[in-house]
């Protein structure tokens, strides 16, 4: 999951500067598409791809090609509801008018869970990061400040929250930017790595190294990088010009996704692909030869910073999401107040509480087990894509009937490739035995979520 709430920041800032003028949208196409992009980019990318360049080798860059075709079609699926049916609660308010009350309750309840599980892991792993310069302090004390920190921020409000997550933002893009740039100079022979040995065999080599079956296992991790997309369609009513939200979305997918690729590119050309692993960043891997001063510190200050955006960021769409929860009798009613500042107070103190719970348990769970919860988390989250798009199908016709609708390219093919690629890459998790605990986890949990609406809050509806 990621820094979705750039975007959702975004809009609320620019409503308010609307209501004080008396003006309609102002936000131009490449606007949407930058905000996308900062919101999206995150520690999972920055440490994560470790993992998925150790299972599936150079192949990596076709997968995330793959990946950006899906994710565009998600983004066309939700911004064509969006601009057509604008509504507060986004995924799930469509899901609900597709397909029924309970799919609303289920997508929604959905997403505040895995928020909450990927919020607790993000927290662990800054607790780690930092702990690599105060290796006697305990995980425990920093979990509780960067807690406090990202509550700290979001109750600041929308106007001070959008400065400080859009600082991180740029922080994110700039460093990867400076990094290929840096991969552009060693592959022209400009800069020239310390250790030689260290580059023995350097390069791509085998495309597909342990064959396709090798990248289908990743997948599911490639997936994982292109969290908070289905955030990103809330701003695309802002446009000026409705007619190019194709247009964001088109530069959104192919600017993350060269960043993407363009790094990993040279990630693989300068170390061989064989030496990276999941326990240290690709990055801090492929630079370690150059012998940069500092190099340890300054890349676990970057991950440091991109998980704790990230995980600010869940803290605020979440929160939204159960606001909306709240109003359509799906949560208690209670959570849906906010103050003079927008803030849900009491839907942040009830994430908080779960948080917490979370954090507990990733202390007091095995390894393993936490993992195969976080993994879960994960899934459920890439199930929610599946959901916007049997929305789109569903919904479409509705719009398709009046003229002045926005509609997009492609229906309903691209609706039915991307839930296909999404499924193909989520089934790649049968094919590792801890992907596919988390992935039978993940159906667990969501089958406890229709089981409380249909036994608690349906009951409670009747009364």
């Amino acid at each position: 999951m990621k820094n979705h709430h750039h975007l959702l920041q975004a809009v609320d800032r620019q409503k308010e500067k609307q209501m004080k003028k008396g003006e309609g949208p102002h936000l131009h196409w490449w606007q949407l598409s930058l905000i996308g992009i900062g919101s999206i980019i995150g520690a999972g990318f920055f440490l994560g791809t470790g993992l998925s360049i150790k299972i599936a080798g150079p192949s990596i860059l076709f997968g995330y090609l793959i990946a950006g075709v899906t994710i565009f079609f998600v983004f066309s699926a939700l911004a064509e509801m969006t601009v057509n049916d604008p509504e507060p609660g986004s995924f799930r308010t469509y899901a609900r008018k597709a397909y029924g009350r309970p799919a609303g309750f289920v997508s929604g309840w959905m997403y505040w869970l895995s928020g909450i599980l990927i919020m607790s892991s993000e927290i662990v792993a800054l607790s780690t990061f930092t702990q690599f310069w105060f290796p006697h302090t305990p995980l425990w004390i920093f979990s509780i400040i960067y807690a406090a920190l990202g509550f700290a921020i979001n109750f600041l409000g929308v106007k001070n929250f959008g400065q400080i997550e859009s600082l991180f933002a740029v922080v994110k893009i700039s460093i990867l930017v400076c990094f290929i740039g840096f991969g552009a100079l060693f592959i022209l022979g400009v800069v020239h790595p310390k250790g030689v040995s260290s580059f023995h065999q350097s390069g791509t080599g085998s495309f597909f190294p342990n064959g396709v079956k090798g990248l289908w296992s990743a997948m599911i991790f490639i997936f994982f990088s292109f969290g908070g997309i289905e955030v990103v369609g809330v701003a695309s009513s802002e446009l000026d010009n409705k007619k190019d939200i194709t247009k964001a979305g088109t530069g959104l997918i192919i600017t993350l996704v060269s960043i993407y690729i363009l790094s990993l590119f040279f990630v693989l050309n300068m170390v061989n692909w064989t030496k990276i692993d999941e326990s240290e960043s690709p990055f801090v891997t492929a630079l370690s030869a150059f012998q940069i001063p500092y190099l340890d510190s300054l890349f676990n200050l970057i991950i440091i910073s991109a998980a704790f955006s990230t995980m600010v960021g869940a803290l605020f769409s979440i929160s939204r999401v159960m606001v909306s929860l709240a109003e359509d009798g799906d949560a208690p009613k209670i959570l849906k107040e906010k103050n003079s500042r927008g803030v849900a107070q009491k839907a942040l103190l009830i994430t908080a509480v779960g948080l917490g719970i979370s954090i507990l348990f990733s202390y007091l769970l095995p390894n393993t087990m936490y993992e195969y919860v976080t993994t879960s988390a994960g899934v459920i989250m890439i199930l929610n894509w599946v959901m916007i798009l049997a929305s789109h199908i569903k919904l479409h016709p509705t719009y398709a009937n009046n003229k002045g609708a926005f509609k997009v390219f492609g229906y309903p093919f691209t609706a039915y490739i991307g839930i296909a690629f999404i499924l193909f890459g989520m089934s790649g998790a049968l094919l590792l035995a801890k992907e596919r605990i988390g992935l039978f986890i993940s159906v667990g949990l969501i089958l406890v979520i229709f089981l409380c609406y249909k036994f608690i809050f349906r009951a409670e509806n009747r009364q």
